[in-house]
């Protein structure tokens, strides 16, 4: 008899690690692939002690979704792919573990409700990647998977591969389409707890008068905790306004923000105010919602309102001496603002880009004997390494991204300084960021083009120097440069302190390009100079790899 590999209609595409997660195109992804790889990690988790996040057999395993279409429905315009959390439950089933669906929740109410528990859950979701993209994110009964659980998970998904391709294809629970043969299935009732102990959680710890008198714009698109958000806000005293609702997945990179959809806030922003219908902030999230967005507005004489976007690097400096952390964790993408400020003391060495590293460093900072220990990205996402204590509230350690965390606190301090959001941020030290992309770029060609860009082996320091003048030249504004880290992509520091980060992104197709410079104006034209057509930095550089 024919086995399930001699009879599928397709070539099966490996899904592999990213930043953090699995992500793919939709096309690609298969019920059979993802079931491979969940189930591989189901399998490694239940051999892990529970001292060290492992399972239980027979134990509750939480499982949330977001909003794109494919991430609970096949979708005819993506290769019929999709039902990933329907997938998902049946390798949970499949392990001998009991499956919970949470429904549509925030990734970071996911992985608290289940840490709370002692039981490890799942995401699906592709966060803020393009639409033709999904995927999903596992974690343990302690927390998301480290790059050190990559590797022995690898070993269980080959044996997992090689056994379900080997199968009787007759005897399989996969079509030759890679379908499970049971067809499409609807999910069980989302049990809502979920989030409602994501929203008591700061309840519990900022009061249901924190935000008493502030009046919010919530940019909802297609946010999986649009609604949360509003109810949270709502929950603590503020006046929050929904806006500009999307059923269309809308694919918000926070980290990214580009020159039209910071014209489309603050157009909306326009829309809503009028008279006396003034707001403090426009927040919002990215789709899966562990990832903020923060503008704060003002207005002129005449009543117009101004948004200004402030990035995630700068947000965490402002949470994280509110929350008064003694070590804090960051990527070597982050703004160096840090580097010039109060938090310089409490900075950890800095680490590569992603959550998993973010957390490694929280980790060992923890173990050094730190007692209030957060981490962030430069894409806004906050992290509490272990519980904070403050007026005899306890806020739960949540070792993921967080994007609650992050707006509640600005906008809490603003409301106690009685000062405008922006206050706050023109408060830190003068360093200003911006980030971008170029895509489509596969990460092979991204990675070529970041080493283009490092000392080559026994290169003198004046024959480097004049090589990346080819690329970051005079014309353009770029003295010598006098730095160079290549701990993730390369990142170039400049004599009159301009920064250029160059990185392909871990998650999908792309090239990201991050700036720091002096001013604003500096910031945006650094990275104006690598988006160009026809002659910019990215652009030369992947023309010659």
């Amino acid at each position: 008899m024919p086995t399930l590999a001699e009879v599928l209609d397709h070539t099966p595409r490996p899904l592999a690690f990213g930043t953090s997660g699995r992500r793919g195109l939709v096309q690609d992804l298969t019920q059979l692939e993802v079931f491979i790889n969940v189930r591989a990690e189901l399998e490694y988790l239940l051999s892990r002690p529970r001292a060290a996040g492992g399972l239980e057999p027979g134990g509750e395993f939480f499982i949330a979704h977001d909003l794109r279409p494919s991430s609970t429905a096949f979708v005819p315009s993506q290769g019929g792919r999709g039902e990933l959390a329907q997938v998902v439950m049946a390798a949970v089933e499949d392990a001998g573990l009991r499956p919970v669906n949470l429904g549509a929740l925030p990734t970071p109410a996911l992985t608290a409700h289940a840490l709370a528990r002692r039981a490890g859950s799942i995401m699906v979701t592709g966060s803020h990647i393009p639409f033709e993209r999904n995927g999903y994110k596992t974690n343990s009964a302690e927390g998301e998977l480290l790059k050190t659980d990559e590797a022995p998970i690898a070993e269980y998904v080959a044996r997992w591969r090689q056994r379900l391709l080997a199968t009787d294809a007759t005897l399989s629970a996969f079509a030759p389409d890679g379908r499970l043969k049971t067809g499409s299935r609807p999910l069980p009732p989302a049990d809502p707890t979920g989030a409602l102990s994501y929203l008591r959680r700061y309840l519990d710890f900022f009061g249901d008068a924190a935000l008493r008198g502030l009046r919010v714009l919530v940019y909802q698109h297609s946010a999986v905790g649009r609604d949360l958000l509003v109810e949270t806000l709502r929950a603590l005293g503020a006046e929050a306004t929904p806006v500009a609702r999307s059923e269309t997945f809308v694919p918000i990179d926070t980290e990214a923000l580009d020159d039209s959809t910071l014209d489309e806030l603050t157009a909306l922003a326009i829309a809503a105010s009028g008279g006396s219908a003034r707001f403090d902030a426009l927040v919002s999230t990215d789709g899966d919602s562990d990832r903020p967005l923060i503008l704060g507005l003002r207005y002129d004489d005449s009543g117009r309102p101004t948004a200004r976007f402030h990035g995630g690097d700068l947000v965490g400096m402002v949470v994280a001496a509110a929350l008064g952390a003694d070590r804090v964790v960051v990527p070597v993408s982050c703004n160096d603002a840090i580097d010039r400020g109060p938090l310089a003391t409490l900075l950890e060495p800095k680490t590569r880009i992603g959550s998993p590293y973010v957390i490694a460093g929280m980790l060992a900072a923890r173990a050094r004997g730190a007692r209030r220990v957060c981490g962030w990205e430069a894409n806004g996402g906050f992290l509490t390494g272990s519980d904070i204590e403050r007026d005899g509230h306890v806020l739960p350690a949540l070792p993921t991204r967080d994007a609650f965390l992050p707006i509640i606190t600005v906008l809490r301090e603003a409301l106690a300084r009685r000062c405008p959001v922006d206050a706050l941020f023109d408060a830190l030290p003068r360093r200003y960021s911006r980030a971008s992309l170029l895509r489509p770029c596969p990460r092979s060609a991204g990675l070529a083009a970041a080493a283009a860009l490092l000392p080559r082996d026994g290169e003198p320091q004046a024959e480097f120097a004049g090589r990346v003048a080819r690329y970051f030249t005079p014309e353009d504004g770029f003295p010598a440069v006098v730095s160079v880290n290549g701990t993730d992509g390369t990142r170039l520091g400049f004599a009159n302190h301009d920064v250029a980060h160059v990185r392909p992104s871990g998650n999908a197709d792309e090239l990201r390009i991050y700036a720091v410079a002096d001013s604003q104006a500096r910031a945006d034209a650094i990275v104006a100079s690598a988006l160009r057509p026809k002659d910019g930095v990215l652009t030369r550089l992947l023309s010659e790899i």
